[in-house]
């Protein structure tokens, strides 16, 4: 039997796929108009998306219709605690312990109030770190995680039992100081079968040979002990978008654990903005910090900005003609001091597509803060 839209977006709001519940829910309104459910799944994936403006809107469209519930009163009050409004959260935690007295997120946000409630600060900060989501309405467990530890578990006993049965004889010491990758180092038969040759249900960008899968597979394993994340993060995206085998992407993910979010000073292979253009698929994730100026900029009412950069857009080039390229940028909060529109600008963030665009979701930020130049 079909699933309904309403059922299929709770099953991607379980799994985290808040957007793609989102895309399915919108325009359904008149189809669950009085629906409870459908009201607070569209504000819960809102919520964790940070569209606090929408998620608030359908919270109290649920509250119509019934208020004692969970996971509607949660979403209000996590709502509340973002802004500092602590009194008002306060209440609505209260109210969720009256009928439901075991609700552990209720309990965890009343000791957290009791202990911060008057210092703006530090919800501030939580609110900035993500640490907020800890009160919001639970997801339960994500399927995707359990069918990937299961999944994890099975192909590292088949590689301990390859590694008793056959003892292949180490090439390289993957101990180093920042991992122990012994695990994730592939096996002969690996190796061997590296190519995937049935590719009718996988979409595919690069069609590489067994020899070239290993070697590039290699690489990331080596530039994750270098410390070179972004190296490492443009061959697992070489993988993950390749004709490799299962058990190779799979490994390929796993490593992405080990990358970190740099900061200017410790940002390594910094890609153009010509080469990521060229192949965004290839530079996603990776960090990058481009220079130019700042136009259309945005501040929204949950503390989010955003601006398009004009890369490249630099004093001493005034000429339009100089611009590389206009690229989007998201911050989940507006950085501080404020950007200065007519002073150059240079952007630490980590590359990803909106409807299949290439933008930059905002990690920092760096500005002279006398003169025109950049250092």
């Amino acid at each position: 039997m079909a699933r309904s839209s309403l059922e299929i977006a709770q099953i991607l709001l379980k799994r985290r796929k808040f957007s793609q519940a989102i895309t399915i829910l919108e325009g359904c309104d008149e189809i669950y108009e009085g629906d409870i459910e459908y009201y607070v799944t569209f504000a819960t994936c809102c919520l964790y998306v940070g569209d606090i403006g929408t998620a608030r809107n359908y919270f109290q469209k649920a509250r119509s219709i019934r208020m004692n519930d969970s996971r509607l009163l949660l979403g209000q009050a996590a709502i509340f605690l973002r802004y500092c409004e602590t009194d008002r959260a306060l209440e609505y935690y209260l109210d969720i312990r009256s009928f439901d007295p075991t609700n552990e997120v209720a309990k965890k946000a009343l000791d957290f109030i009791k202990k911060y409630g008057g210092d703006d600060t530090t919800i501030r900060n939580w609110v900035d770190s993500g640490k907020i989501m800890e009160f919001y309405p639970p997801l339960g467990v994500n399927p995707d995680l359990i069918r990937n530890i299961f999944l994890g578990t099975l192909l590292l006993a088949l590689i301990a039992f390859a590694f008793v049965k056959f003892h292949p004889q180490k090439k390289h010491d993957w101990v180093g100081p920042r991992a122990n990758l012994t695990a994730f180092e592939l096996s002969s038969d690996e190796k061997k079968n590296a190519a995937n040759d049935d590719l009718s249900a996988t979409v595919v960008h690069y069609i590489l040979d067994s020899k070239a899968i290993s070697k590039s597979y290699e690489n990331a394993m080596q530039y994750v002990e270098d410390r070179r994340d972004n190296a490492a993060q443009v061959e697992i995206n070489r993988l993950l978008n390749s004709n490799a085998s299962l058990s190779i992407k799979q490994k390929a993910s796993l490593l992405m654990r080990y990358l970190e979010v740099p900061t200017f000073d410790s940002l390594t292979d910094n890609y153009d903005y010509a080469q990521v253009a060229k192949e965004p698929e290839l530079y996603l994730d990776c960090h990058v910090a481009w220079s130019g100026r700042v136009s259309n900029t945005e501040a929204f009412a949950n503390g989010a900005w955003y601006c398009e950069l004009l890369v490249g857009y630099l004093v001493g080039n005034e000429n339009r003609d100089s611009v590389q390229g206009v690229v989007p940028v998201y911050f989940a909060q507006e950085p501080h001091p404020p950007v200065d529109p007519t002073k150059p600008i240079r952007i630490l963030g980590q590359v990803s597509l909106k409807d299949g665009k290439l933008c930059l979701l905002g990690k920092a930020v760096y500005q002279p803060l006398h003169g025109n130049e950049l250092k």
